[in-house]
């Protein structure tokens, strides 16, 4: 049987259209859950929408809709954002789901009867956009400490879950295992939220009724993390007979859950508490990435500072605004978008980079051999050695950079070796070989050795940029079983006599300057 993978992205809270910060994660878990495939896992990648809480009740209320009709618009254009990015999700879940609604109710129920949950009052502060509870003493200046904005007095009779219990297995886990990385955010949690006491947490509300009701008191909903935490193990048939996925998550299962750094206290240590309640097992890792920054600060809808992902990918090509957000968001900082940025990446990196090479070896097998190569060639050791050695050892850095996940720096050594391929044109210089007729078995070992160098770079490029390796692979005459996870690494897959046929540019380059007016414009 094969290894089952299940990667998770946050699901999304559709209190206004969705943006290219959403993108970032989405795409990331998209792409490792490509690759993860690739190398032959059962992959179950979810998303979906997180539809309940007080902020969704009040922004129906402004638009003059029910708060059914105001999620089910929003979730629409998260699906038609997903399927525009070419996200290849294979479960997208929504918190008014039916299925889901009835699971989270016995999940409440479960803890209740464990003892772990019991009635109070509720007396502190509540940060609305972010539906989260905190402390006076865990205000930064007054405000939210997650998300910077004004938080409202709240006092009502609430449930609350006991923290405590958990928190010496949350510390084990975050401390001994690999579970939380970046690992900086491990001193983060610890110092701040576990060594100081884990507060009870207040999980259920009365002042709103847009919620999933407590089962056993539905003046009560159920607090908005216990639900759309819950949604992980719920989507795969967890308490509803929805579907029957749950050996995704059986002990030991590789899970792996992404979210954008303001969520990981929720992720690392509320639903930890819930699952350790439970009694299930917990997730392998949870990647927690920095912010989408535009002009120095934190990319929302409340701000006014979101960028279109629909205009960017229908005027540059999805592919080349997925590789920009990968390249550019470092494992354990924030990433400042500019539109700029992006242009000069598409530039510099795509067009004259890879496209070039792409183009350049293809072009010149055909004006010298008309699209296909001798199979007598004339290999140098000391001309080819390095640009082979870099290319054979591709795939294996890439597995390792994929598995941490590091996205930016696995794109940063593929385009290295393609860099080192344009260098070799430059040394080997093919169009003086190809004025000698007496070494064209040279020149055709040169080309050969670029059309194979571009067969590995493209194939490792393919979950990150879907469309333009297929593109890549019909100009380079590969075939499917050459692109395959046990070939793509190996030197030596293309036959000698390899065929290729040019196309269409797959990166054309852009006047930066004209773009960024025309940009500026709509």
């Amino acid at each position: 049987m094969k290894k089952t993978f299940y990667i998770t992205t946050p699901i999304y809270y559709p209190s206004g259209n969705p943006h290219i910060g959403h993108c970032y994660t989405t795409v990331a878990c998209d792409t490792i859950a490509r690759y993860k495939r690739w190398q032959g896992y059962d992959v179950m990648f979810s998303t979906g929408t997180d539809e309940h809480g007080m902020k969704i009740e009040e922004s129906a209320k402004k638009a003059g809709k029910s708060p059914q009709e105001y999620v089910d618009e929003i979730a629409g254009r998260f699906k038609r954002l997903w399927k525009f990015m070419n996200v290849s999700y294979d479960r997208f879940i929504r918190t008014t789901d039916d299925y889901h609604k009835e699971a989270v109710q016995k999940i409440f129920k479960a803890i209740y009867d464990k003892g772990y949950i019991y009635k109070g009052e509720y007396k502190g502060k509540y940060c609305v956009p972010d539906e989260s509870f905190w402390t006076e003493s865990q205000l930064v200046g007054g405000k939210c400490p997650e998300c910077g904005r004004d938080v409202i007095d709240a006092k009502e009779e609430a449930y609350f879950m006991k923290m405590r219990p958990f928190a010496e297995q949350i510390e084990k886990l975050l401390t001994e295992t690999d579970y939380l990385q970046p690992r900086a955010r491990v001193n983060e949690m610890v110092n701040n939220f576990i060594k100081p006491g884990l507060e009870d947490l207040c999980v259920s509300r009365t002042t709103f009724k847009w919620g999933i009701p407590v089962p056993f008191d539905p003046e009560h909903v159920v607090y908005v993390w216990i639900d759309a935490l819950s949604n992980y193990i719920t989507l795969l048939g967890y308490e509803n007979g929805a579907h029957d996925d749950f050996g995704y998550w059986a002990e030991g299962a590789e899970i792996m859950h992404m979210t954008a750094k303001d969520i990981v206290r929720f992720h690392s240590i509320i639903w930890i508490a819930i699952l350790s309640a439970l009694d299930l097992p917990f997730p392998k890792r949870l990647y927690s990435h920095g912010w989408f920054n535009f002009e120095g600060k934190k990319m929302s809808k409340s701000l006014g500072n979101v960028v279109e992902p629909f205009v960017l990918g229908e005027r540059y090509g999805v592919d080349c605004v997925r590789y920009q957000i990968l390249r550019d968001m470092p494992f354990n900082g924030d990433f400042d978008y500019s539109n700029e940025l992006m242009l000069t990446r598409i530039n510099a990196d795509l067009a004259n980079n890879f496209g070039n090479l792409v183009s350049r070896t293809v072009a010149m097998i055909e004006k010298y051999f008309g699209g296909v190569l001798p199979e007598n060639q004339l290999a140098d050791c000391d001309a080819d050695g390095e640009l082979i050695a870099l290319a054979g050892a591709l795939s294996a850095k890439t597995d390792e950079l994929i598995e941490i996940p590091h996205l930016s720096q696995a794109l940063t050594e593929i385009f290295a070796v393609i860099s080192r391929a344009n260098k070799y044109i430059d040394e080997t210089a093919p169009w003086l070989l190809a004025k000698d007729g007496a070494n064209s078995p040279r020149l055709a070992a040169v080309l050969y050795n670029l059309t194979e160098t571009v067969r590995i770079c493209s194939s490792l490029l393919a979950p990150f940029m879907p469309e333009t390796a297929v593109k890549v692979w019909e100009q380079i005459g590969a075939a499917p079983e050459s692109v395959s996870y046990d070939k793509a690494g190996a030197w030596g897959t293309l036959p000698k006599n390899v065929a290729v046929k040019k196309g269409d540019i797959i990166f054309p380059r852009f006047d930066i300057e004209k773009e960024l007016s025309e940009l500026g414009r709509l």
